[in-house]
């Protein structure tokens, strides 16, 4: 794409501490050099070939560029700039370092179904100006919906992560099984055709488990997680919602609906009666105490909850020994860092691996080309060297021809030239017979008593000798040589 800047991004922005880091991407904290503004820079490792499987295909990066680029509300992340170097593709990205919603609830003593609501509701006003331009998330989850600032009184909600975003198009049917099967839609594990729909589900996944503590369809295994999807096995546990209001339970039953046609829409969500009920409610101190006390339950479950989803440990709706389990992750907390140094040197070595595999494939795409251009050429020359074969053969066939027709011309000239030789002789002989006959004769008409007076014996001799001369040749050599020879035996002076 056009908007992929080639230049180095070190040279625009100084790197800094790394905030987060996905299966091929990394995320860290940089500022602009130019203005001294702070940004998130996301490293999106590039697939290398057709044939790898690390990394992210460069039509997907673009996808989720394209989708970034058309997206501009206060709760949505907004891309600043796009960078690309061999290995990597660089978002430039908003700041939001509030860290997860998720995270900063239950982090607090209490929670209400009132601010439990303003939260859903900014989620729903993000999701409703996606959806409005046809777009899906895909991948709505508790560690996509983060807080720009959660030192205020009420810290905005910013959705992040684009990478599964898709344009909904009419008519264009879309399949893929992806997402985290914890909030995936139940068209997504039957591999159906997919739709806006599908976003709606995971924001009621969301809001079961911002309520409760507990996560709906989480099983043992990811087998039996979308297992209880297909199946819709979920159920509002009364020790999870006995203090939760009839209408949240049924603003969440209503977005996890297995038929589609009937699972609430953006729209409606925003307008349903659990949201707007809860925008401006008062409580009386009476009411406070009795929330008070199941806000510390909730707020408790969603502490264990949130911990066990960014823990390793197979995650469960009941747990034991949570002290226990606490202690233990702060423990690895200290191993990981322990191994940072050898982290580091795993990824600049990767680095070079990626570099070094880049160079590679390039180098044989270099050589692919020059030899598909070698090949090219030598088909070329062994067909021009066809074609002058052939030209030569076709060539000396019509000289051997030429030979041939031309032996038999010179036959023929010899056999004329004999002819024509005979013929002379012949005809020498004949004129001088015929002179001597004439010599003998007296060719004058008149004088000294002639036989035929005033006759002119010479010429009317002269016309048969001609006569006879030229049937004789024609008898002698077929009229082809001599034939236009007139012999005119008149006497000196007359007209020939």
């Amino acid at each position: 794409m056009d908007s992929f800047k080639q230049q180095r991004v070190e040279d625009y922005y100084d790197i800094g501490e790394e905030l987060g880091s996905g299966q091929f991407a990394i995320v860290k904290q940089c500022t602009e050099t130019s203005t001294g503004r702070q940004f998130a820079a996301k490293f999106i490792k590039k697939r290398q070939s057709m044939a790898s499987s690390r990394g992210v295909r460069r039509e997907e990066i673009e996808r989720e560029v394209n989708i970034l680029q058309q997206i501009q509300h206060p709760n949505i992340v907004t891309l600043h700039d796009v960078y690309e170097n061999r290995t990597d593709v660089v978002l430039i990205l908003e700041l939001v370092s509030g860290g997860e919603l998720f995270d900063f609830l239950a982090q607090k003593e209490s929670l209400s179904e009132e601010e439990a609501t303003q939260f859903i509701k900014q989620i729903l006003e993000g999701v409703n100006y996606l959806h409005a331009r046809k777009i899906a998330h895909f991948d709505l989850k508790p560690e996509n919906i983060m807080l720009l600032d959660k030192n205020v009184p009420l810290p905005r909600i910013k959705l992040i992560d684009f990478g599964l975003a898709h344009k909904i198009e009419a008519g264009v049917e879309f399949k893929n099984i992806f997402g985290t099967p914890e909030f995936v839609a139940p068209e997504i594990v039957n591999y159906e055709p997919l739709g806006l729909e599908a976003d709606m589900w995971s924001i009621g996944v969301i809001t079961y488990i911002l309520l409760s503590g507990a996560s709906p369809f989480l099983g043992e295994t990811k087998q039996d997680t979308l297992r209880n999807i297909s199946a819709i096995n979920y159920e509002f546990d009364e020790e999870f919602f006995g203090h939760t209001s009839d209408l949240a339970k049924q603003f969440i039953s209503e977005l996890l609906e297995k038929d589609r046609k009937k699972r609430l829409t953006i729209q409606e969500a925003l307008s349903h009666p659990w949201i707007k009920s809860n925008e401006h409610k008062e409580d009386t101190k009476t009411q406070e105490l009795k929330k008070r006390e199941r806000r510390q339950l909730k707020t408790k479950r969603l502490r264990e909850y949130t911990i066990k989803s960014h823990s390793s440990m197979p995650p469960n709706n009941t747990y034991v020994n949570f002290e226990r389990f606490a202690q233990v992750v702060e423990d690895i907390d200290h191993m990981e860092s322990s191994f940072v140094g050898l982290a580091e040197t795993h990824d600049s070595l990767q680095g070079d691996i990626d570099a070094m595999v880049s160079i590679y494939n390039e180098k044989e795409a270099w050589y692919k080309e020059e030899s598909e251009r070698v090949r090219h050429e030598l088909s070329q020359i062994r067909y021009e060297f066809r074609k002058v074969e052939a030209l030569k053969r076709g060539l000396q066939d019509d000289m051997q021809a030429f030979g041939c027709s031309l032996t038999i011309v010179g036959e023929r000239y010899r056999e004329r030239q004999s002819h024509f030789d005979a013929l002379q002789v012949e005809l020498s002989n004949e004129l001088r017979w015929v002179q001597e006959v004439m010599s003998s004769f007296p060719l004058d008409g008149g004088g000294r008593g002639g036989v035929y007076p005033n006759v002119s014996f010479s010429t009317a001799f002269n016309n048969d000798v001609n006569e006879a001369l030229k049937e004789l040749l024609n008898h002698s050599c077929g009229g082809e040589v001599l034939s236009g020879i007139n012999l005119d035996l008149s006497e000196p002076g007359q007209q020939r």
